[in-house]
């Protein structure tokens, strides 16, 4: 068979490259549950940073710019859970053909 006679395994299998509505509610229900838990976990995981960095505690006064990098660690955390947040959007767009 030449490059143009080929078939389709997308239309094969009957796929045709959209997903049904059992898999997209699925990816739903799962990015939901995943930002839930990241988000409650946001307050235990600032609070916990802030006790390790404190100003007069040993990491603080071991070195002063690892208690500086470790404050960052809940903004990058927040920055995670948003990314998902995008994600979980854009595939639910994308199944549903709007992108």
């Amino acid at each position: 068979m030449g490059l143009y006679n080929t078939p389709n395994i997308f239309f094969i299998y009957g796929r045709a490259g959209k997903t049904n509505q059992t898999e997209m509610i699925n990816r739903l229900i799962g990015g939901f549950v995943a930002i839930l838990i990241g988000v409650s976990l946001i307050g235990p995981i600032s609070s916990e940073v802030n006790t390790a960095a404190v100003d007069k505690g040993n990491l603080y006064n071991s070195s002063s710019w690892g208690a500086t990098v470790l404050k960052m660690v809940p903004g990058f955390f927040a920055l995670g859970i948003l990314g998902i947040g995008i994600a979980v959007t854009y595939g639910s767009l994308r199944d549903a053909g709007v992108v």
